[in-house]
């Protein structure tokens, strides 16, 4: 009994790098260099919305959690790709490849919740101002932040434990990373009812949270188009960042799904790459530096922050 449960799960799969291991040094150093950008980009944004209070509202809390997550997925990713470029074979753990198959779901689902969250704060905040203070109260941030997370963690959790129920045949992963779908593939039996449940899931995410966005701005152009030039401004200020990401996290979710659901063996690898790089590299970079340079407030208690610090210690 003990024997067939050791060989239904390989101890060691293998990852799928291709021509990336021939300049395994130069993607190294580009690997470190994101890690070390999405670290202090997120950082920084996360540090001068907790030290100052003026900032302690839902919109800016919102986007501290979004940077947050962005370093929850940028551990889950780069230390595994960083160490399997200077290693000579390209493997990882099965335990290790489903820890990573759940934090990078659970890092896309709570990008996603997250990014409709505040889809719903620009459009209390824009659509009726008079009682923004009283809808998104404290409590009311605090069970919104909850519900994100929740909602990024139970379905993922749902379909890992199936997945880990499955015996695997193979132990060959198909790109630089573990996902769902690229474990499912390598059972030995029969998984339509995971394949079922995980294109539910992934429907479900891709279509009802974006409609929720694409409803709040619809609502929120109507209001813009009846009020004045400068409130027009501040509104277009406050949305186009939030705008940005979800177009990227969209673009890089639905690759993913074509890539995964329809076998496009077309596509090159390297295109593969480079929809992962916008996907783990790109959007955790996009998010702190949009934010930062759109958001005036933020904008400024940065440079205050950091500018007085560098300078005080000079003095």
């Amino acid at each position: 009994m003990q024997k067939n449960l050791t060989q239904s799960h390989p101890s060691i799969l293998t990852l799928y790098f291709g021509e990336m291991t021939q300049a395994r040094y130069l993607y190294s150093v580009l690997t470190l260099i994101g890690f070390t950008v999405i670290v202090l980009a997120n950082g920084a944004v996360i540090i001068v919305i907790v030290l100052h209070q003026t900032l302690h509202k839902p919109m800016y809390i919102f986007i501290s959690l979004l940077c947050i997550n962005s370093l929850y997925g940028c551990f889950a990713f780069f230390p595994s790709l960083f160490v399997n470029l200077l290693s000579t074979t390209q493997t990882i753990s099965y335990i290790g490849c489903i820890t990573q198959v759940f934090c990078l779901h659970t890092y896309g689902g709570c990008e996603l919740s997250l990014l409709t969250i505040m889809a719903l704060d620009r459009y209390v905040c824009i659509c009726n101002p008079f009682w923004y203070n009283q809808i998104m109260s404290l409590p009311t941030v605090c069970k919104l932040a909850m519900a994100a997370w929740l909602i990024g963690i139970i379905p993922v959790s749902t379909f890992v434990l199936m997945t880990i129920r499955l015996p695997l045949c193979g132990n060959l992963i198909l790109k630089i990373y573990c996902d769902n779908w690229s474990v499912v593939r390598l059972s030995c039996i029969d998984t339509t009812i995971n394949n079922i449940f995980g294109l539910c899931i992934i429907v479900g995410f891709l279509t009802v949270m974006p409609a929720f966005i694409l409803f709040s701005y619809a609502e929120i152009l109507k209001v813009c188009m009846k009020s004045s030039k400068v409130f027009q401004a501040k509104a277009w200020q406050t949305c186009a960042p939030h705008i940005i990401s979800v177009i990227n996290f969209m673009v890089i979710r639905l690759f993913e799904f074509l890539n995964n659901r329809l076998s496009l063996s077309s596509w090159s690898n390297n295109l593969s790459i480079i929809m992962v790089v916008q996907a783990f590299v790109l959007q955790p970079v996009l998010n702190p530096l949009i934010y930062g340079l759109k958001l005036k407030k933020i904008k400024t208690k940065m440079i205050q922050f950091f500018f007085q610090k560098t300078y005080g210690s000079e003095r």
